[in-house]
């Protein structure tokens, strides 16, 4: 994927049939049929990949950094994200994940897992600090970042203004290593292994800095074979444990993979965590509608379970949650974080946005506000034509978004076929 393209996901026109599967299951109403073939509309997308997981064709494809785009680089860092220790059998531990990846080419692997304890904590300290708005919502999910951009777009305030750990990890790294190892920044190549295309999406187009400080984003279903060839040889497991030792890793932010992760490390104050792209949706509605200002945090993940529900992940979520909830318990509650030194980056703006989210809602129906009022009149009686079947023929998810499309000039109402009796 080119810095140009705007999104991680793209149609296999000589796979897909046309079905409705992707149509019907946008969130954001980004797909269309036409000529037999399903279109994505750009402005739309989220890049959140439910069309992925529910293309039964397999014809939806995402496009994250391969290995051959790491050889620019002269020093390549990992960053996966903890999802990744949920991928593999109960008796795989982190250290050797980690260890596979510098077998397989990484110059030097950094576990995330303390990083997220450290970006809970620099939430604590925000919302001690802030008693309003609530709900605070987190800025992990950068899904649910652009979801609150288009759809949401009055929300985009209570997002809390803190990097995700991903990117304050590869930070702390560019702070760091070009100095250690005597090497231009640009010879340094940071890449985030992840379960969700718009991480990539998130690196080459940033809601909230000028430039991100990762360079790409390996999916975890390209990097999972080779993992697996490493961990069944099984050797130099010494060398292992003292790369990776157990001890430096947080059990609290290991469990961040899974929905509640998050909000488990904040006992202090009511918090509220959803999962599902329906169920966010529905949450993210009654923000709006002022249900939830009793709510201190607001944890969202578009993905079914969490992150290990990513639509570029392996296996089945219910089994990496289990192994995730496994590791955790066995690396305890032990924060392995110096909250002093987290207060420190908190006041200094270490952790913080470069510029708020910005909201980006959909286009009006015209930029003559006059025309816009009829133009939505012209749609409100499109609407009352339409069968309200919702059936998806006429390639637009229900009646409500074709009498859009009929109306901004990008469908005819001769589309929906229950219509053609009345139509000359």
């Amino acid at each position: 994927m080119t810095p140009a393209k705007r999104h991680a996901i793209s149609v296999n026109l000589d796979k897909c049939t046309g079905c409705v599967h992707c149509l019907t299951a946008c969130p954001t109403q980004a797909i269309r049929i036409r000529d037999g073939k399903a279109r994505v509309i750009d402005r739309q997308c989220i890049d959140c990949g439910e069309c992925i997981r529910h293309c039964p064709r397999d014809a939806i494809e995402s496009h994250t950094t391969s290995f051959s785009d790491l050889q620019r680089f002269a020093y390549k860092v990992a960053i996966p994200a903890t999802a990744l220790y949920g991928q593999f059998g109960n008796s795989v531990l982190p250290y050797e994940i980690l260890y596979a990846l510098r077998k397989i080419g990484f110059d030097h692997v950094y576990d995330l897992s303390a990083i997220c304890e450290l970006y809970i904590a620099a939430v604590e300290e925000f919302l001690t600090e802030h008693a309003q708005p609530r709900p605070v919502i987190a800025s992990t999910c950068p899904v649910v970042v652009r979801l609150i951009q288009r759809r949401f777009p009055t929300l985009s305030g209570l997002i809390v203004p803190f990097e995700p750990p991903r990117e304050i990890g590869a930070k702390i790294l560019r702070s760091t290593l070009p100095a250690a190892l005597k090497l231009k920044p640009e010879d340094i190549g940071i890449i985030h292994i992840t379960p969700c295309p718009a991480k990539l999406v998130s690196i080459n187009h940033p809601a909230t800095m000028k430039k991100s400080y990762l360079d790409g984003a390996v999916s975890i279903r390209d990097i999972y074979p080779p993992i697996l060839d490493i961990l069944r040889k099984k050797d130099d497991t010494a060398i292992m444990r003292h790369l990776f030792p157990d001890s430096s890793m947080s059990g609290l932010g290991i469990g961040w993979s899974i929905s509640g992760g998050e909000t488990r490390s904040l006992p202090k104050f009511r918090t509220v965590a959803v999962s599902g792209v329906q169920d966010t949706i529905h949450v993210l509605d009654q923000v709006e509608s002022g249900l939830l200002r009793d709510v201190d945090y607001l944890e969202c993940m578009v993905c079914p379970d969490g992150c290990v529900g990513g639509p570029l992940s392996i296996e089945n979520r219910f089994l990496a949650k289990s192994r995730i909830l496994h590791l955790a318990k066995k690396a305890g509650d032990k924060s392995v974080i110096d909250r002093s030194e987290i207060r420190t980056m908190y006041r200094e703006n270490f952790l913080s946005f470069q510029h708020p989210v910005e909201p980006q809602p959909s286009a009006p129906l015209d930029a003559d506000p006059a025309e816009a009022i009829r133009k939505a009149g012209l749609r409100e009686k499109i609407l009352q034509r339409l069968p309200g079947k919702n059936c998806g023929f006429c390639g637009a998810p229900d009646c409500a978004t074709l009498a859009d499309d009929i109306v901004r000039g990008l469908a005819d109402i001769r589309n929906c076929p229950m219509t053609w009796k009345e139509t000359p």
